[in-house]
């Protein structure tokens, strides 16, 4: 890998030459403007405002721009003579615990490589202390003409070393959280951490980027002459939708579970719920209720038939009667006090004519026993 600047650590007394490399690299698909009617190329010229005339790339420099308009002109030598400790060293100034750097002033990320036989050593003494203690090293540098802050870590057998932004080039996030009292239920809380737990972790060498892939699909087949475009999806617009949270959460968990392949019986179940058809069960009506009363009743007269007297038959009528009564009483709704009088009338009803009938027993063997 081609280095983009060379220097060295300064590690208290120890000085380790390094060749700073570019850690990361853009796969963006990149376009050029075209002239629509005829597809000619659309260029950028740098051109002299004075004279008009096209300037090449090794006649440029930089100047700073005054609140007149004045241009003062800089060159790489008046910035290399700046007296900065920092212009050609990366200069360790503390080492912190890694979880005290705020993610927001992660910057552009490179390896720092040994320059030459010589720095092996003190080279490798850093990253080993660097492991042990589990800590990461703040850092000052200067690249392209100004002063920057660095964190070095170690990843894998190398050093890496993470631009940082200045802690004043972190704006303070005023009026970007939700305005108002806004509260979240236990039981939100609980199916958040079950869609947390249910999409898990994620290898990061598995993802990548869908949307390049599909453009450079787009244009291998526009360049072969075979390309078709798709029919243009609706999209819905997205403000303004009130939605269930609860039951959102619901189904990304299940969708999750799915996804995974664990989809648990619940899940399963729901999902079933979902698609099938619900049919009302019948409940029985109120005429199916004199089969059972008749029963009872059948009952009754085969008794009322081997007493063999015909004074039980009114009290044994009288208490065929009370079943109906009671059974409809019964089935009747319980919250209703009507309904509660008339069972117990019923049922009183029911206790006097069996003991009517039970002394009408006793009597008639008597009266036979006599005669």
């Amino acid at each position: 890998m081609r280095s983009i600047w060379n220097g060295a650590i300064s590690f208290g007394l120890v000085s380790i030459p390094i060749k700073l490399v570019n850690a990361t690299e853009s796969h963006s698909i990149s376009f050029r403007q075209i002239h629509l009617s005829d597809g000619g190329r659309i260029r950028y010229r740098k051109v002299c405002e004075l004279d008009g005339e096209e300037v090449a790339t090794a006649e440029i420099g930089k100047g700073y721009e005054e609140a007149d308009g004045s241009i003062i002109p800089i060159t790489d030598e008046d910035l290399a003579q700046l007296p900065i400790a920092t212009a050609k060293t990366i200069e360790i100034v503390s080492f912190v615990p890694a979880d005290e750097i705020d993610p927001l002033q992660m910057d552009a990320a490179y390896y720092l490589a040994a320059n030459g036989p010589t720095a092996a050593k003190p080279y490798t003494l850093l990253r080993e202390a660097l492991k042990r203690s589990r800590k990461v090293a703040i850092a000052k540098y200067a690249l392209r003409g100004r002063e920057r802050l660095g964190m070095l870590r170690v990843v894998d057998d190398v050093i890496a070393m993470h631009g940082l932004l200045w802690p004043d080039e972190i704006r303070v996030p005023e009026g970007v959280a939700p305005e108002g009292k806004v509260s979240v239920r236990e039981a939100e809380l609980d199916l958040a951490d079950a869609l947390m737990a249910t999409l898990g972790e994620v290898e990061m060498d598995s993802l990548t980027d869908e949307y390049r892939e599909a453009v450079e699909a787009m244009i291998s087949a526009k360049s072969e002459g075979a390309f078709e475009p798709a029919a243009e999806a609706e999209v819905e617009p997205a403000g303004g939708k009130v939605i269930d949270l609860m039951a959102a959460l619901e189904k990304s968990v299940n969708a999750a579970k799915a996804s995974r392949g664990e989809t648990t019986a619940e899940a399963a179940t729901a999902g079933a719920a979902e698609q099938a058809e619900v049919t009302p069960i019948r409940r029985r009506t109120a005429a199916a209720a004199p089969k059972a009363v008749g029963g009872k009743k059948s009952t009754a007269t085969t008794k009322k038939t081997a007493g063999g007297t015909k004074k039980t038959a009114p009290a044994r009528s009288t208490a065929t009667k009370s079943v109906p009564a009671r059974s409809t009483a019964a089935k009747s709704t319980a919250t209703k006090s009507t309904a509660t009088k008339s069972t117990a009338k019923s049922t009183s009803k029911a206790a006097t004519a069996k003991k009517t009938a039970a002394t009408a027993k006793k009597a008639a063997p008597r009266k036979r026993a006599s005669a």
